[in-house]
């Protein structure tokens, strides 16, 4: 049994059998896991999807010990300062369109900040979720396990300024108030499920199933002037005009357009909306 710390009681404890309970009826989430501490709920469910584990696991830690960003870079909170969480999915869309599963879940996220905490963020492409100042409240990480793809999300909730890198921020900082975490998690898998069964049954489509819509409504990437940080280590300076059918952001550069699936991507002059 969890206890809330006396010293903290900003930070009580998650109740995975409550946020079950609260999830009842739905058509995907099969059940929330709470674990205190774990190595990477990302990894730990990689290896599960190995083992047949059902679509619709839902593993949380309380205290994330090896987590992991995209580019291997080490994600990091206090314990029950934020929402580590990694959802398992067997999506039936063409390999082509799995892209599209990090936008959608940053799509939920964002919609869930909004809701349960009352924070207009923006989604930084592929995998960032910003406050309105363009510091980092959520990192995103998708990662294929055979057939089934697994998702992360570590969303800073009562991270305080010492406790946050320079390019990060909490909602607690950015809404000026305590959040309650139960709340945003909830909103976030309600809002997910919804998104990912209606693009699942038009087969991945981003466009009839409203997906590329709403991601471009959320996103403060198109429109901008961006340098990416290319794997290969080299960089692209453009202007990024759009998200292609594949979810690969398409970056208007010295050369004309550049169609790229992966990249680290620095707003040099966002769009203003």
């Amino acid at each position: 049994m969890t206890v809330t710390d006396p010293a903290r009681p900003d930070r009580p404890p998650l109740d995975g059998a409550a946020l079950t309970a609260a999830l009842a009826g739905s058509h995907l989430w099969r059940s929330v896991e709470v674990v205190e501490a774990i190595g990477s709920t990302n990894a730990t469910l990689v290896a599960a999807a190995a083992g047949e584990a059902p679509e619709g696991t839902v593993l949380v830690a309380e205290h994330q010990e090896a987590g992991r960003g995209r580019l291997d870079r080490v994600w990091t909170s206090p314990p029950r300062a934020g929402l580590t969480v990694s959802l398992l999915l067997r999506p039936d869309v063409p390999a082509a369109r799995r892209a599209w599963l990090s936008l959608l879940t940053g799509v939920a996220l964002a919609e869930a900040v909004a809701e349960a905490a009352g924070v207009r963020a923006s989604l930084k492409w592929p995998n960032d979720l910003l406050a309105p100042d363009g510091a980092k409240l959520a990192g995103i990480l998708s990662e294929a396990a055979g057939r089934a793809v697994v998702v992360g999300v570590g969303l800073n909730v009562s991270t305080t300024a010492d406790e946050l890198p320079d390019t990060g921020t909490s909602l607690a900082r950015v809404a000026g108030a305590d959040v309650d975490r139960p709340g945003v998690l909830l909103a976030f898998l309600r809002a997910f499920e919804r998104r990912y069964l209606r693009w699942v049954q038009v087969l991945g489509d981003p466009v009839s199933s409203g997906l590329a819509g709403d991601y471009l409504a959320w996103c403060s990437t198109v429109g901008s002037t961006v340098t990416v940080t290319m794997p290969d280590g080299s960089t692209l300076d453009g202007v990024a005009a759009a998200v292609d059918w594949d979810g690969r952001l398409v970056v208007h550069g010295p050369a004309g357009p550049v169609e790229l699936a992966s990249g680290d991507v620095t707003h040099v002059r966002a769009m203003t909306r």
